[in-house]
């Protein structure tokens, strides 16, 4: 049973350092804003 215990322990601290690594990457690398335009083609307005 402590085998199970510490199994599960070092797949949690792993799964927080990495949930920890995606957040910081998230928050701190915010990508620049720039416009976009798309053409919708050819249609009949009334």
């Amino acid at each position: 049973m402590p085998n199970l215990l510490r199994l599960l322990f070092y797949i949690g601290v792993i799964i927080g350092v990495i949930y920890g690594g995606l957040f910081a990457v998230a928050t701190v690398f915010e990508p620049a804003p720039r416009e976009m335009s798309t053409s919708i083609g050819k249609i009949k307005l009334p």
